[in-house]
């Protein structure tokens, strides 16, 4: 049994290594530089956002641009999420988690590509932060769910629910679950250690990216065309047989053509005897 187990486990590791790292470390090597597009432009919007607001007026001009807080007007805090997502917080080392950024984007852009990794950054940051709106309307009494009116004072920024979306939407639609163990299990440890509104909101994001991710190559069926329904079937060819059956739509034979008395009189006439 424990030789079985070691060889599970190292049998997992490997294939989730070769699905999450080597796979887009080779889309990498052919695409260069520009595979590391989103990184860049991630890594360097938080890294200048956090020397704009060393500054007074700095400072003031990241708050008022990517600034979200839960007692924003609704239509305020959706035109500021995107921004915010480049804004760091204020309670966590900014250069500790710029590897795990760049990480993040990098593999995501080399396995997802650019618009779906543009897409579930965003969407799993807008989960977190229109959920903790709807906790703090809820109140601290309801079933341990609400969050007092102060966490709406809260400033709510950091690319953090972004990073954790796209660690666990990639281990979900890649089979990796020591990665989503990984991912999902820090958060579930962060929130009960530090019970805050950053954690609730990670876990929130890691939510929303396992519906994504379980979404994930699912289509909507297509509508089938009324005007389907107003044509005449169209017969089958009969079971057993190799000759298909084909309307008789062709003009029926010409009759024979028969001698006129005119052509019987311009013969030419035999006189021998």
């Amino acid at each position: 049994m424990p030789a079985r187990a070691g060889a599970f486990v190292l049998r997992t590791l490997r294939d989730e290594g070769h699905n999450i790292f080597v796979d887009p470390v080779r889309r990498l090597r052919r695409r260069g530089p520009a595979g590391l597009l989103l990184a860049g432009v991630a890594v360097g919007g938080v890294v200048f956002f956090h020397a704009l607001a060393q500054r007074p007026a700095g400072a003031d001009v990241v708050r008022a641009v990517g600034g979200v807080q839960g007692d924003l007007p609704l239509w305020l805090a959706l035109l500021r999420t995107p921004v915010s997502l480049y804004v760091p917080a204020l309670d966590l080392p900014v250069w500790a988690g710029i590897t795990q950024l760049f990480l993040a984007f990098a593999l995501a852009e080399n396995s997802l590509g650019r618009a779906r990794t543009l897409a579930v950054a965003y969407a799993t940051t807008l989960a977190g932060t229109l959920t903790a709106r709807v906790m703090i309307m809820a109140g601290p009494d309801r079933w341990g769910f609400g969050l007092p009116p102060e966490a709406g004072q809260v400033l709510d920024t950091g690319p953090s629910a972004a990073v954790v979306g796209l660690f666990t939407y990639i281990s979900v639609i890649r089979r990796a679950p020591v990665v989503f163990t990984l991912t999902g299990g820090s958060m579930v440890w962060e929130s009960m250690a530090k019970p805050n509104l950053a954690g609730r909101e990670h876990l929130i994001a890691v939510a929303a990216a396992i519906v994504l991710g379980l979404l994930h190559g699912r289509r909507p069926a297509r509508l089938r065309d009324p005007r389907r329904l107003l044509r005449r079937p169209t017969p089958s060819r009969p079971a057993g047989t190799g000759a298909v059956a084909v309307p008789d739509t062709a003009d029926p034979p010409a009759p024979p053509a028969t001698e006129s008395p005119s052509s019987r009189a311009d013969a030419p006439v035999n006189l021998d005897v």
